[in-house]
C-alpha cells in the first residue's frame, strides 16, 4: 500500500477537509458518545488554532488530495491550573481496514518531527476510560500516564 503523509497548513485547505475531519471525529468518539456531533464540528476543528505552534494537521493519502486513509490533528492544551501549554493530539484516525499496519505510528512520528522543528518536544494525548488497547499503544510509543480526567454526570 502506497501512503503519502501530507501536512495541511493553510486555512482554505483545512476548511476544505472539514467534512472529512467531522467523519473521522464522529467515528473516533462513537464508542463512548451517543448522538451526533454538533453541527459545524468539522469546520470548528479545521479552523481551530490555525496560527498556534502546537497545531499540526496531517493527512494520510493513497494519492495526492485524497485524505482517505487517516488523519492526525494536534492543537494546544493548556493546563487549567498552571497555564502551561503543550501540543495535544485532538484527533488520530486511521480507516478501520488499515489499522495495525503502522500508519498511526507513522503519523505520530511525523507530527512529533514537525513539532520538534518548532521547538516543541512534548506531545500529550488521551484515551477513553478502559480503552486498554489505546493506552497500551500510547505507552509502546513512549507516552507516560500523567493525568486522569473525571466527569460527573448526574
Amino acid at each position: 500500500m502506497e501512503v503519502e503523509l501530507r501536512q495541511i497548513e493553510g486555512r482554505e485547505e483545512a476548511v476544505a477537509l472539514a467534512g472529512r475531519i467531522e467523519e473521522c471525529a464522529a467515528a473516533a468518539v462513537a464508542e463512548y458518545r451517543t448522538g451526533a456531533l454538533p453541527e459545524g464540528t468539522g469546520v470548528r476543528i479545521a479552523e481551530g488554532h490555525l496560527d498556534a505552534p502546537e497545531r499540526v494537521l496531517l493527512v494520510a493519502e493513497s494519492e495526492p488530495g485524497a485524505a482517505d486513509l487517516g488523519l492526525c490533528l494536534t492543537g494546544p492544551f493548556e493546563d487549567p491550573l498552571t497555564g502551561d501549554r503543550l501540543p495535544f493530539v485532538r484527533l488520530l484516525f486511521v480507516q478501520p481496514q488499515l489499522r495495525h499496519r503502522g500508519l498511526a505510528r507513522a503519523m505520530q512520528e511525523e507530527v512529533r518531527a514537525i513539532l520538534s522543528e518548532r521547538g516543541l518536544d512534548a506531545l500529550a494525548g488521551r484515551a477513553p476510560y478502559n480503552d486498554d488497547a489505546l493506552t497500551s499503544m500510547g505507552e509502546r510509543w513512549g507516552y507516560l500516564r500523567q493525568w486522569a480526567f473525571f466527569v460527573y454526570e448526574p
